[in-house]
């Protein structure tokens, strides 16, 4: 939370790692105090935003979710905090057999208010965030809980506590040791992700330490915990005070790695042969991606497709003007992107108001070369590849996923880009 929280609102709570219920009073209680709260429409949906340069201005097609009715918006300037996930649909495999059988099936994403698996038997399907903290939150009541993967993750164990937070607390005022303690995060954060990039074999090793002292002796790590690919080739997965170890050292639950050969009456049936029983089945496989909530982009009469524009600065898209669409980090907190985005967002608005300048579009250099968006090569980005923007390979087309090189370009270098084309109607 140190990272993830906002920059100008301090995160005064003891655990660093936070449940989902303290991290939502923080938000509330946060737009409440700015009066952010009284500022937003709810049950709106944006589906179609329509710019016309002649008017230097974009009208905003918005369904109403609660009554079915449309509406209609005008603004000068877009600036989009979609996020890329879709939310309204998880993201499930075909299975076969799905329909044979008995018990219950829940993708994460539509969590019933009902589900109480005291004494029932489990399966997690998947390997990632929301599968490992998941595991040992069922383990508690659940009668046994596997997690079931295809493929091992990377896994690493932090206290919930931050204990620099904790000593400091002692001696220094709250927003003093947010700030510290935000900066050695930001650092310790991208010292480790420059290490597996620059040395993937050490670091994979220092990982699996990690995880050998947490399972019991002789537990085949190679098999569960071991994966395939290099440290942050794919985002890592944290499990505060290793919770998901201690269900496994218990006995509570179990990682089983294998391939499902198809779902039965009673559980899964895997390519090995042994067959899983379950009363539940969570299939925790992840999530869409899609970008700016789904909605149509038009730009005089011509729809855009996002797979033909380059990010500017990781946050507004060639030949696209007047709009900016926050797009965190993957290897950070999202929020860090976020407060910088914002911030620049600021400053190039003030920027235009002081040069009279009524539209502003990112112009890409002809012969740019261009690569993936997103660097990493998870299920849920290779699957969305073909409809997401593209990067450049130099600066400010090239994404560098570094917090520290973010804040000099985004805070403090010119608005006045030469990539960028200003203007007036």
């Amino acid at each position: 939370m140190y990272t993830l929280g906002y920059i100008f609102r301090p995160w005064v709570e003891a655990k660093s790692i936070a449940d989902g219920s303290s991290i939502l009073s923080y938000i509330r209680e946060t737009a409440k105090e700015y009066g952010v709260d009284s500022k937003i429409r709810y049950h709106r949906r944006v589906v179609r935003a329509s710019w016309c340069s002649e008017s230097s201005e974009w009208t905003v097609d918005i369904e109403h979710t609660d009554t079915g009715d449309h509406s209609r918006l005008r603004c000068n300037f877009l600036f989009c905090n979609t996020g890329y996930y879709r939310y309204d649909e998880g993201y499930t495999p075909e299975f076969p057999g799905m329909a044979d059988y008995t018990g219950r099936v829940i993708h994460p994403q539509h969590w019933p208010a009902d589900v109480d698996v005291t004494g029932q038997r489990v399966v997690v399907i998947g390997s990632g965030a929301t599968a490992v903290t998941l595991v040992p939150a069922l383990a508690e009541t659940a009668k046994h809980v596997v997690m079931l993967q295809r493929s091992p993750t990377y896994i690493v164990s932090l206290p919930d506590r931050d204990p620099l937070a904790s000593k400091l607390r002692e001696h220094l005022p709250l927003k003093r040791v947010y700030s510290i303690v935000r900066w050695k995060n930001v650092i310790l954060q991208t010292i480790f992700f420059q290490l597996c990039r620059a040395a993937p074999k050490f670091a994979a090793g220092i990982i699996r330490k990690g995880v050998e002292k947490q399972l019991p002796a002789g537990y085949d790590v190679a098999t569960d915990f071991q994966p395939r690919y290099n440290p942050w080739d794919q985002r890592l997965c944290l499990v505060p005070n290793g919770d998901l170890f201690r269900a496994i050292r218990d006995g509570r639950a179990c990682v089983v790695t294998d391939r499902i050969e198809r779902i039965t009456e009673r559980g899964i049936r895997l390519e090995s042969g042994r067959e899983l029983e379950a009363d539940v089945i969570i299939t925790a496989t992840g999530l869409n991606l899609q970008l700016l909530g789904g909605m149509t982009v038009v730009v005089d009469g011509e729809e855009i497709d996002f797979s033909q524009t380059v990010g500017y600065k990781g946050m507004m898209l060639s030949g696209v003007p007047n709009l900016v669409t926050t797009m965190g980090y993957t290897n950070a907190s999202w929020t860090l992107k976020a407060d910088l985005v914002a911030t620049h967002v600021c400053r190039l608005l003030k920027h235009m108001t002081e040069t009279g300048a009524t539209r502003v579009v990112p112009r890409l250099p002809a012969g740019m070369q261009t690569q993936p968006f997103i660097d990493l090569n998870s299920g849920y980005v290779l699957r969305a590849q073909d409809r997401l923007p593209k990067q450049g390979t130099e600066t400010p087309w090239r994404l560098h996923q570094n917090y520290l090189r973010d804040v000099k370009m985004l805070r403090y270098d010119k608005t006045a880009d030469p990539a960028l084309e200003f203007s007036r109607p």
